[in-house]
């Protein structure tokens, strides 16, 4: 199907300090891959870069025509500010893109809500606040947001840690659904099992370089 992603000599810097130097390879469309690697080797920032939200310092990376608009970022949800009184139907109803904070929400749009808080086992909960759910409840609104995001390019932060094994086996089955729906998906994670058993693709950073697996063609 080709590829969905070209990485070229990326080098990337957080703090001015180089975390990643002399990446280069290809994620093809529809591919489930893992991101992995020791804590301070740069996944999340290149999470971030492939995203277009962390600049580059020096490289090419080419997302092949998939826009902003087409590209889903999952954050760590432990990062993440939840004092803001909002509920479970806002956050995930204002993922569209074209959906303003104080704007009206359709009928289609609250549909899509609320089939996506059914997905994750949020049913009824669409008017509970964000501060008063568990971190496993929490990451299944972010999931909910991420299917009503409708992307091409689904980019994960280490979406299982912190959440009960019923609950990451719910999330994966989401995951699972994305690609066989044919869309992209890379991952950050730490768990060797669960990438082994779920993840036909890693990519290995280790130290300010990456290894490739057989199923991802490296440059």
């Amino acid at each position: 199907m080709g590829a969905v992603i070209t990485l070229e000599d990326v080098e990337l810097r957080h703090g001015g300090r180089v975390i990643l130097s002399g990446l280069s390879g290809t994620v093809d469309t529809g591919s489930l891959t893992a991101l992995i690697g020791p804590n301070g080797s740069g996944k999340t920032t290149l999470l971030r870069a492939i995203a277009g939200l962390h600049p580059l310092a020096g490289g090419r990376i080419d997302r092949h025509g998939v826009s902003s608009a087409d590209t889903a970022l999952l954050a760590q949800g432990s990062h993440l500010d939840r004092s803001f009184p909002i509920t479970c139907r806002d956050v995930v109803a204002l993922a569209a893109t074209r959906v303003g904070a104080f704007r009206s929400i359709g009928r289609g749009r609250m549909a899509a809500t609320s089939a996506a808080l059914d997905r994750v086992g949020l049913a009824g909960m669409e008017s509970r606040p964000i501060q008063a759910l568990s971190a496993g409840q929490f990451q299944r609104v972010l999931f909910a947001r991420t299917i009503v995001q409708d992307a091409k390019l689904i980019l994960l932060d280490e979406p299982f840690t912190a959440v009960d094994t019923a609950t990451t086996q719910l999330l994966l089955s989401v995951v699972h659904d994305w690609h066989a729906q044919g869309r992209t998906v890379i991952a950050v994670l730490h768990d060797m099992d669960l990438v082994r058993e779920h993840f036909p693709h890693t990519m290995m950073l280790t130290g300010q370089t990456a290894q490739w697996d057989a199923g991802l063609q490296a440059a």
